[in-house]
């Protein structure tokens, strides 16, 4: 039996919420958790939308890299 490990050397991730704090919470969380396998954040990029029914919506992109 042989075992063969790849490192993850970019991963991106989306997440979305109904306000930016409930956003953030989400993102730092998945930066901790990234954190553990030596993935760090490379670029974030992030949008507002306002429905037709004049609800916010957030969303954002996060763009994590290998340490070096």
């Amino acid at each position: 039996m042989e075992f063969h490990f790849d490192l993850i050397e970019d991963k991106v991730e989306f997440f979305e919420a109904v306000d930016l704090k409930t956003l953030e919470k989400k993102v730092n969380k998945q930066i901790e958790i990234n954190k553990a396998i030596m993935l760090s954040v490379h670029h974030v990029s992030h949008q507002m939308h306002i429905d037709e029914k004049g609800r916010l919506f957030y969303s954002a992109v996060v763009h994590f890299k290998a340490k070096k």
